[in-house]
């Protein structure tokens, strides 16, 4: 009996859910003239901090969409590792896999990572960690739009337990060798070329709509000591550095939503007609550092 034949009688059952390798697509013999490009992008680094953490790996994979959204090809990959500045400490090699061998005398080109990444959509599975880090070694990479497969697609509302990448893929019936960048760029990919479970949409399609809308950082400033929980509950964090943006709870809130965050801020943590403090954000300002607040 093939492989595939046993899967399908074991899954008969009801009793089993068999796993897949995830394996690499062929690639497409020409790419449609009118595909648009983007870069799914991953980093491991020497700490969570990227004042003063350091990228390890690099990885960049591109892949071409349609105008329906969907995903059509994927393209060769930019893969490398930098030797940091400090050793790698042996927490980080337990999660990465990293050693200092391995990136003894390797170095990455900023203009090389700029060349590839173009203007390009760049997306992330957390680019709010992977934002920052990026924009620090190769400062062009400021001037892209950038998406969250994250946070910009509503996996819980499609039945999902977890937003983690890992767990996203088991949950999706496939498995991969993870927390090497490469390696999660192209599970994500294939993630994003799916349908979505319970809507039937395609996610490319949901995180292309979301990254193209616009959302308002809220701060609540000044709020009351006694409404910090309901605001950790909520999704607010405090920002409590330098850094030019208010020393305050934010939060940031898509745009068909900003109307019921005020009158949440209103009645239940000002109880009073305060003005809240917003930021317009588009994919070029969102998950930086760089967020400047209205007067």
């Amino acid at each position: 009996m093939k492989s595939e034949e046993m899967i399908a009688a074991l899954e008969a059952t009801g009793d089993f859910k068999v796993l897949r390798r995830l394996r690499l697509p062929p690639q497409a013999a020409k790419i449609p003239d009118n595909a648009r490009r983007a870069i799914f992008i991953d980093v491991e680094t020497t700490g969570l901090d990227p004042k003063c953490d350091e990228i390890i790996e690099l990885a960049m994979v591109p892949f071409y969409y349609s105008d329906q959204d969907e995903v059509i090809s994927i393209g060769d990959a930019f893969s490398a590792l930098r030797q940091p500045e400090a050793p790698i400490s042996e927490e980080v090699t337990k999660i990465t896999g990293i050693t200092d061998a391995m990136v003894e005398n390797k170095s990455i080109d900023q203009s090389d990572v700029a060349k590839f990444a173009g203007r390009s959509l760049i997306i992330a599975h957390n680019a709010a960690f992977d934002r920052p880090f990026l924009e620090r070694f190769c400062p062009a990479m400021a001037q892209n739009p950038w998406a969250c497969s994250m946070s910009e697609v509503d996996w819980r509302d499609e039945g999902f337990e977890s937003t983690k990448l890992a767990f996203l893929a088991l949950s999706s019936g496939f498995f991969y060798d993870g927390h090497r960048a490469e390696n999660d760029c192209r599970a994500a990919i294939e993630l994003l070329s799916r349908k979505l479970p319970s809507s039937g949409k395609g996610a490319l399609s949901q995180l292309l709509a979301s990254a193209r809308g616009n959302s308002f950082r809220f701060w609540a400033e000044d709020a009351p000591f006694e409404t910090k929980d309901l605001l950790k509950a909520r999704g607010y964090r405090w920002n409590g550095e330098a850094n030019g943006q208010p020393r305050a709870w934010w939060k940031d809130v898509f745009e068909a939503d900003v109307e019921r965050e005020k009158a949440f801020l209103r009645s239940e943590v000002y109880r009073s007609g305060k003005t809240v403090r917003t930021a317009k954000l588009t994919a070029h300002e969102r998950y930086s550092r760089r967020i400047i607040p209205n007067d």
